[in-house]
């Protein structure tokens, strides 16, 4: 987990100055792990600290008092909550100007009453971490907290606002860590509403589109017409991306490998495509497909993500 400028900033823009809630420390069974963050507004909160009580009284106490503080939180007995452990949360008040001031990969800060020069040891963790080119997880250390900045968000392009198009934004816009752009052949064809941080792409032609895409962006096609999606899957193996996944079922698959190799491509590059997504044995409702894409996307980032720099203690 690392603070994300964007969320804040797309919060700000919503709602004027938001606090940010973080879990800053845990000790015995709690919800949720450090680095765990909520944003909270007057009318509203997004995001998620675990445990349905704590997150209520964080809220409430982040607007009632409406400035930054450090506070430990029994949950057994202060909360009332099975988990029976403790956690120390560090709530901020984020306004434009603040969000000016997170820049780098590493944001250090005093914590809540502590003033004066960053400690030593932290110089040292942050020097440490730089050197290693390794992200520490967020830390508590004489006064000060650190913690690593959002990498940029992985890029995903989705083909398609039907049922399953709908489902999968639904599920997808949640997680952190995703740039969603969804495309589709009208303006008609997507919903009044769509979820915050989701941009809609109305293209004519969405294989035109999809030339748009950067290189590192990861695919979905799954749009009306078994035509559009065959040229949707023949453009993007001519341009480089970090994956392609097509709806289908192995009937389709099969014709659809024919027609590309028909098309120029060799078997290696039609392996790129992923087909069907999700997991089959979750069944076809548009929704177990979109469950089953969100673990498959889960799971790559989680293998994909470099190693953290443990607390220094536990290297010594």
């Amino acid at each position: 987990m690392s603070l994300d400028p964007d969320a804040l900033r797309t919060a700000i823009a919503a709602h004027g100055p938001v606090a940010r809630v973080v879990v800053a420390e845990i000790k015995g069974s709690v919800p949720r792990e450090v680095g765990a963050s909520m944003l909270v507004w007057a009318e509203g909160q997004s995001g998620t600290i675990g445990g349905g009580a704590l997150e209520y009284e964080a809220a409430a106490r982040a607007r009632e008092s409406w400035r930054d503080r450090l506070d430990p939180v029994p949950l057994g007995p202060g909360l009332g909550q099975c988990c029976g452990g403790a956690v120390t949360l560090l709530t901020e008040i984020y306004d434009a100007n603040r969000l000016e001031a997170l820049t780098g990969p590493l944001h250090a800060r005093a914590l809540p009453g502590t003033a004066g020069e960053p400690p030593l040891v932290l110089r040292r963790i942050l020097a440490e971490a730089r050197g290693q080119g390794q992200i520490p997880r967020l830390r508590m250390v004489d006064g000060w907290v650190v913690e690593a900045m959002s990498p940029p968000r992985r890029p995903l392009w989705i083909f398609g606002a039907g049922h399953v198009g709908r489902a999968l934004v639904h599920t997808l816009a949640p997680l952190p860590d995703l740039a969603i752009t969804w495309v589709d052949t009208g303006p008609e064809r997507f919903p009044e509403t769509v979820p915050p941080g989701v941009t809609c792409l109305p293209a004519a032609d969405p294989v035109v589109a999809a030339r748009r895409a950067p290189p590192e962006a990861t695919h979905l096609i799954l749009t009306y017409s078994h035509t559009l999606d065959l040229a949707l899957c023949h453009a993007l193996l001519q341009q480089p991306c970090a994956g392609i996944g097509l709806i289908g079922s192995q009937t389709k698959w099969a014709r659809f490998r024919s027609r590309l190799a028909q098309l120029g491509h060799a078997p290696a590059q039609i392996s790129r495509i992923t087909c069907p997504i999700g997991d089959p044995s979750l069944g076809k409702h548009p929704q177990a497909i979109a469950v089953g894409v969100a673990a498959s996307l889960l799971s790559e980032q989680m293998t994909k993500r470099p190693a953290e720099l443990p607390p220094r203690e536990a290297r010594s």
